[in-house]
């Protein structure tokens, strides 16, 4: 549900904007008395909070990053003011209708000069279909208007950022991770653009390979065979691929099904989907196959997975 919360002081508004994402320290930039707001509210793990605040920088320090908690992404959408945001050695100023994506588990600084309004988008790290070194090469890069996507997408995440904390149950839960799937989109276009532009290396082959299996999870033939067929490789040239990173071919299949299951057995809406329905979606048809691997992934059976979900929901 949507609350509004302000602070007067740089205590308190430490003490806010820790509670409200994660632990950050706050600074004044500037002498005079302090206000600021956070209003917003968490939707199905996405959080979505409009800011305004005085001048200010904020830092999540390495001590802050130790205490301890999930990795979440945030995005920041820039609405008055301008801010400079600075993580993995890059810096990018934010202007209105700028927006930039940052890593919660990695130093990170945002400094204001001014007065400044902007709307936050944080949600956990899985929730994004992308791989972490994709992420990693756009952290502190400002996508704006003139972007290719950003320009038609800014503006709806912001319509949206101000709705979503008000819409309870299952349209609310819906709304919340196709925001996120639309946020994926905007990334992984900017990806691929650069793609384009850059020397293509053994890392962005391998993230071109995987946003291909990434749109192929729902056909029950997708296969290193497969895959290695449409890249125009052999199957062990793209085993070969795959060794640095951590997963085998198939093991990374697996995954994404299994993470695309998992957020459809979540979903109030599909509550009345059978489970081996939802798995044959996701190209798992062997029902018991699917019930395994998911229970091996997450402890717990699809059905069991399913109803634990929603009873927490429910109180």
């Amino acid at each position: 549900m949507y609350q509004l919360h302000t602070a007067t002081d740089f205590h308190s508004w430490q003490r806010l904007v820790s509670n409200s994402f994660v632990p950050l320290e706050a600074r004044p930039v500037a002498g005079g008395s302090f206000r600021g707001s956070v209003g917003g509210g968490t939707v199905a793990d996405v959080g979505m909070m409009r800011i305004d605040a005085a001048p200010q920088r904020v830092e999540r320090t390495p001590a802050r990053i130790a205490e301890g908690r999930r990795g979440f992404y945030k995005l920041s959408i820039q609405l008055a003011g301008t801010g400079l945001l600075a993580q993995d050695g890059r810096e990018t100023v934010l202007r209105p209708g700028d927006l930039a994506i940052y890593d919660t588990q990695r130093p990170y600084t945002i400094t204001y000069e001014e007065e400044f309004s902007a709307f936050v988008l944080m949600f956990p790290q899985h929730m994004l279909g992308l791989s972490a070194p994709d992420v990693a090469e756009l952290t502190a890069v400002s996508m704006g208007q003139d972007q290719r996507l950003g320009g038609a997408i800014g503006p709806f995440l912001r319509e949206i950022g101000g709705l979503l904390p008000t819409l309870d149950g299952p349209i609310g839960h819906r709304l919340a991770t196709n925001t996120v799937d639309l946020l994926g989109t905007l990334l992984a276009d900017e990806i691929g653009s650069r793609d384009m532009s850059e020397a293509l290396s053994r890392g962005r082959q391998l993230r071109r390979v995987q946003h291909f299996i990434e749109g192929q999870l729902g056909n029950p033939e997708l296969s290193p065979g497969l895959v290695a067929a449409e890249h125009y490789m052999s199957t062990r040239s793209l085993h070969k691929l795959f060794a640095d990173s951590g997963h085998t071919v198939a093991e990374w299949i697996r995954t994404r099904r299994l993470e695309n299951c998992r957020r459809d057995l979540a979903d109030p809406l599909q509550a009345d989907v059978p489970v081996g329905a939802i798995g044959a979606r996701w190209g798992l048809i062997d029902a018991a196959h699917f019930s395994r691997a998911f229970r091996t992934a997450y402890g717990a059976s699809p059905a069991a997975y399913r109803k634990g979900v929603h009873a927490t929901a429910s109180t």
